[in-house]
């Protein structure tokens, strides 16, 4: 992960863990400025915020030992989101990098910005050596290929930093896919260059994407989202 950007641990998630939580998301309710549905995409950002019985189940998994590998000196969840791509979508996901985190109110400080402020709340593109201690954590509750819109990412694209929009699309040719089983997890630094295509298949492609973090944030900056998994 490191030198590539990403790495792919295969069985994170047992099938009955998959199960259990692809179950607390199917009672879940389905209204308020944190879902949002459509014919293409189903999502709920604060995942865990929404859905508190989710934390249990993660808490008694395997990711735990992997967060101890990641960040030996502990960590927090900093932001959780269910996307769920529906079977034959015609969402996709243009190159980008992750930029943003979710903080508890604006403040202006060196190094921080820009801001935007939308329903769910406040978010900012902090400092590069934030981002840089973020690492992802995408839980793949179906089996997930380039049919049906595993993401593409361009290896070793992370060390460049926060690359200026205008030169994305020169900086993807060579991208791979990532495929990944259901209960696999794809680890990914939010600098990494990715995109994902239009599904091409008759199955979902359902992700639970985590962020976690070590850093806290300066002059009584929050992250919003901040909570321990166990």
């Amino acid at each position: 992960m490191q030198d590539q950007g990403f790495a792919v641990q295969p069985a994170l998630l047992q099938p009955a863990e998959t199960a259990a939580v692809l179950h607390a998301i199917e009672q879940a309710p389905t209204t308020g400025p944190n879902f949002r549905r459509s014919q293409d995409l189903f999502a709920i950002r604060n995942v865990l915020g929404e859905i508190p019985s989710l934390q249990p189940i993660l808490a008694a998994s395997t990711l735990p030992q992997l967060l101890r590998a990641l960040f030996p000196a502990g960590c927090h969840l900093v932001k959780s989101i269910y996307f769920d791509k529906p079977a034959h979508s015609n969402w996709l996901v243009a190159w980008h990098q992750d930029l943003m985190i979710s903080v508890n109110h604006r403040a202006e400080l060196p190094g921080y910005g820009p801001w935007t402020s939308k329903a769910e709340g406040v978010a900012v593109q902090p400092p590069r050596q934030v981002l840089e201690n973020i690492c992802t954590i995408r839980l793949h509750l179906d089996a997930c290929d380039a049919d049906n819109g595993a993401l593409k990412v361009v290896l070793g694209s992370h060390q460049e930093g926060p690359l200026p929009g205008a030169k994305l699309a020169g900086r993807t040719a060579g991208a791979v896919v990532c495929p990944a089983p259901a209960g696999g997890a794809m680890l990914m630094k939010p600098l990494l260059l990715h995109a994902s295509n239009r599904s091409q298949s008759a199955r979902s492609r359902r992700v639970l994407h985590l962020e976690f973090a070590s850093v806290e944030l300066p002059q009584g900056l929050q992250w919003r989202e901040k909570r321990q998994l166990a």
